[in-house]
C-alpha cells in the first residue's frame, strides 16, 4: 500500500491554514470529486475519500496537534474510534465515513453551513431539483441611448404561476403533501457496491422526482406543475456606456419553477446598433465632416454633431484632408469606471464634381499658384 501523503498537501493549504481555511479548501476537493458527480471513476472517489479523512484530521485542534508533531501513526485506529494517536494507532476513514463525514458537514441538515447537498450538485431538496429554466434574451439599443443610459420595457414569454392553482400544482381544495420517502428533502440515500466497497450516494427521490411533496390532486390547467405558458412585462435598466455583448442577469426572471420552486434567472444580452452618424470604437466615437477644399486652405468654423447636440469647432488655416480633431468628453461613459470617452472628427476635402462657368473661371486663376506649392509624392504627406 502507498504511503499516505500529507494532510496538508492533500488540502492543497499551508501549515498554518486557519480553520475556515481548510474547511473552503476541503469542500471545493469534495465537491470536485464527489461520487456522485464521478460516478465510475474509483480514482475520484479515493481522492474524496483522502480529501476528508485529511478534514476530519486538520479541523481538531488536538488531533491536528498530534499530527503536527507526529506526521502519519500505524494505520488501524479508525474513524471515530478513539481519536487520532500518535502511538495508538493511525487515523483511517473508508468510503462511508467519508459520505457520512460530508453529508453531517454540508448535506442535509448538516450544521457545517453552505447551501446543502443538493444545491452543491444542482439538485437539492424541497423542489430545488425542479428550479425553473435560465432564459436568455438580446436587447436592442440605440447608440444614444447606449450613451446615455435608458429604461427599457420588454415582454418575456416564459412559464409563469399557473392562476387557477398559484403555481402549487394542486386543484382546487386540495394542496400538495410531504412526500412520506424522502420526508419532504426531494433526495434519498442509496447504498451500492464499488471496487471500494459500500458506497452512500444520495440521487432524486423516485415517488416525488426530487420536489419533496407529492400530488394527489393534481391541477387541471397545468396538469400538476404549478406552470403555464404566459409572459411577462419587466422593465430593464441599461446601464450608461454599454456595448454589444454586455449583459445584465434579473434574477429570478426566468422560467417560473414548478409546484412552487425558486424560478431561474433571465440573462439581457445588449445589442448596440449601428449609428448613421457615428461609428463607436470602445468609448471613442468617430465621425467624418466634409469640408471645402478652400474652407481647409483658408480656415474656418464647423457645427459638428455630437450625441449632446451640435459644437462649434475651429478648422486652422492650411488643415490637410484627413486630419482628426479630438473633443474630449464628448464620447460615451465608461460603463465600469468615471469618464468618458472623445469624439474624433475627421475633417475630409470634399469635391464638387459640377461648377458653374463663374467659379470654374475664378479655380483657374489660382490653379497655377497652388499647383506650385503641392510637394512631391510620398508615403507620408500628413505628417
Amino acid at each position: 500500500m502507498s504511503a499516505k501523503r500529507d494532510y496538508y498537501e492533500v488540502l492543497g493549504i499551508a501549515k498554518g491554514a486557519s480553520v475556515s481555511e481548510i474547511k473552503k479548501a476541503y469542500r471545493k476537493l469534495a465537491i470536485k470529486h464527489h461520487p456522485d458527480k464521478n460516478p465510475g471513476d474509483d480514482g475520484a472517489a479515493e481522492r474524496f475519500r483522502e480529501a476528508t479523512e485529511a478534514y476530519e484530521v486538520l479541523k481538531d485542534d488536538q488531533k491536528r496537534a498530534q499530527f503536527d508533531q507526529f506526521g502519519h501513526a500505524p494505520e488501524g485506529g479508525g474513524f471515530g474510534g478513539g481519536g487520532y494517536g500518535g502511538a495508538g494507532g493511525g487515523f483511517n476513514v473508508d468510503m462511508n465515513d467519508a459520505l457520512e463525514s460530508f453529508l453531517r458537514n454540508f448535506g442535509m441538515g448538516g450544521g457545517g453551513g453552505g447551501g446543502g447537498f443538493g444545491d452543491m450538485f444542482g439538485g437539492g431538496g424541497g423542489g430545488a431539483q425542479h428550479r425553473g429554466r435560465d432564459l436568455q434574451i438580446s436587447l436592442k439599443v440605440s447608440l444614444v441611448d447606449a450613451a446615455a443610459g435608458v429604461t427599457k420595457k420588454i415582454k418575456v414569454n416564459k412559464q409563469v404561476a399557473c392562476d387557477s392553482c398559484d403555481g402549487s400544482g394542486a386543484a382546487a381544495g386540495s394542496k400538495p403533501v410531504t412526500c412520506a420517502q424522502c420526508n419532504g428533502m426531494g433526495r434519498v440515500r442509496q447504498v451500492r457496491q464499488s471496487l471500494l466497497g459500500q458506497m452512500m450516494t444520495e440521487v432524486a427521490c423516485p415517488k416525488c422526482q426530487g420536489q419533496g411533496q407529492t400530488i394527489s390532486n393534481p391541477c387541471g390547467n397545468c396538469r400538476g406543475s404549478g406552470t403555464v405558458r404566459g409572459e411577462e412585462m419587466l422593465e430593464v435598466k441599461v446601464p450608461a456606456g454599454v456595448s454589444s455583448g454586455n449583459y445584465m442577469e434579473l434574477q429570478g426572471k426566468g422560467d417560473h419553477g414548478q409546484q412552487g420552486s425558486s424560478a431561474g434567472h433571465l440573462r439581457v444580452v445588449f445589442e448596440v446598433e449601428e449609428n448613421d452618424l457615428f461609428e463607436r470604437h470602445g468609448d471613442d466615437l468617430i465621425i467624418d465632416v466634409p469640408i471645402s477644399p478652400v474652407d481647409l486652405i483658408l480656415g474656418t468654423k464647423v457645427e459638428v454633431p455630437t450625441l449632446a447636440g451640435k459644437v462649434a469647432l475651429k478648422i486652422p488655416a492650411g488643415t490637410q484632408s484627413h486630419k482628426v480633431f479630438r473633443m474630449r468628453g464628448k464620447g460615451i461613459p465608461h460603463v465600469n469606471r468615471p469618464g468618458t470617452g472623445d469624439q474624433l472628427v475627421r475633417v475630409l476635402a470634399w469635391t464638387p464634381d459640377k461648377l458653374d462657368k463663374d467659379t470654374k473661371a475664378k479655380l483657374e486663376a489660382v490653379r497655377e499658384p497652388l499647383a506650385g506649392r503641392i510637394p512631391a509624392p510620398g508615403r507620408h504627406l500628413y505628417d
